[in-house]
């Protein structure tokens, strides 16, 4: 869809509308009307009345198209393909609840159990566990109270206050990453998985299939990769959203979506797994020319701009190669003269690689002579 040319349903020039305006009235009534006049004035007004109706038939039209639609029209373009929106996830962990010493009986860990990082975030269990008698603990998932990002990157032992008491429980702490939260599915990945929701219709397990599907799963996996290893083997791998790898909670999400045996052919068996990472150092030294010399301190802060941009780029793609070329070419178009890259070299990716850097060291040579 990207190769489609701009479209228009009424030509939207303001210019040509106040001409045919004007020279309309002309022709009937056999005046010129010269700048100033009144009714040249009148008319005038008239042809911007014009020029924003046709703006809003060019708004409303565009709307009916999937490549231009926007919010809520694209909703209802979704709607005639059975793609809704995905709503905003809550983000999940699972927590550990430790008695001080085993017990001669179970201890019932209620469902809806609250735990909290800060007191302000909370998470509940998503279900009842039992402490068997002559054991110390149990691991619940839990799930944030709020949706959206906001429950995500807590680290593992930084939930540990319990907020409704549990008899026996002593402690709690979270022993997984808090993942998997997510706000509402933005307009471009949507407009994307409306663009593939023909394929989900097919039932030979086709690539295009397994993809949307595993997209559908969840609003932050940006990449997938589908191949079959043998026969009757399908496996997939899903990207995050960063470059980052999937947490459990959103594989586990992928791999049930995709089990549903209205979703795969029945012969298949659907194995979902993470990326494999490929680590590289990025380390350049770049110059400037000595006539953009009084620039300098504007192009560092654009060459930062470049690298970083290079870096997202680098891994927001399975199986996208270390392309140092696109380095350079970033680079100097923040405005540098010359790059030297010590690293990283050009390196192949397969299907189900994705790069990641582990340092980025950035040197200002200097300015030079052309």
């Amino acid at each position: 869809m990207l190769n489609l040319s701009e479209i228009n349903f009424v030509d939207p020039d303001t210019t040509g509308v106040e001409q045919q305006v004007i020279t309309t009235y002309e022709s009937i009534s056999g005046k010129k009307l010269y700048p100033g006049d009144p009714v040249r004035l009148f008319l005038e007004s008239l042809a911007a009345v014009i020029s924003q109706q046709r703006a809003l038939i060019n708004f409303a039209g565009k709307q009916n198209l999937v490549s231009y639609a926007t919010k809520d029209y694209l909703d209802h373009l979704g709607a005639w393909t059975d793609t809704p929106r995905l709503e905003p996830s809550c983000s999940e962990t699972t927590v550990r609840f430790e008695l001080s010493a085993p017990v001669a009986f179970v201890v019932l860990i209620p469902e809806g159990t609250r735990v909290t990082p800060d007191g302000n975030l909370f998470f509940a269990t998503s279900v009842a566990g039992e402490i068997p008698a002559g054991t110390t603990s149990i691991d619940l998932l839990c799930v944030c109270a709020r949706a959206g990002a906001v429950g995500n990157g807590f680290l593992p032992g930084q939930i540990t206050r319990l907020v409704d008491p549990v008899a026996y429980v002593a402690s709690v702490r979270n022993v997984t990453v808090s993942l998997g939260g997510s706000d509402a599915e933005k307009d471009d990945p949507y407009r994307n998985r409306i663009n593939m929701a023909p394929e989900k219709y097919s039932v030979a397990g086709p690539t295009g299939a397994y993809t949307f599907w595993a997209k559908s799963a969840h609003q932050d996996i940006i990449d997938v990769a589908v191949f079959s290893p043998s026969e009757g083997v399908v496996t997939v791998v899903p990207l995050a959203r960063g470059g980052e790898l999937p947490g459990a909670e959103i594989l586990d999400r992928v791999a049930s979506l995709l089990s549903d045996r209205k979703k795969r052919p029945l012969t298949d068996k659907v194995v979902v797994q993470p990326p494999t990472q490929v680590a590289y150092d990025l380390a350049i030294t770049y110059y400037i020319a000595s006539s953009n010399a009084t620039l300098a301190s504007q192009i560092q802060a654009r060459v930062q701009a470049a690298v970083d941009g290079f870096v997202l780029w680098q891994k927001e793609k399975l199986g996208r190669d270390i392309n140092p070329s696109e380095l350079i070419r970033r680079i100097q178009e923040a405005g540098a003269k010359r790059v030297e890259v010590a690293s990283p070299a050009f390196t192949v990716l397969g299907v189900t690689e994705v790069a990641r850097e582990t340092s980025v060291t950035i040197t200002y040579g200097g300015a030079e002579d052309e």
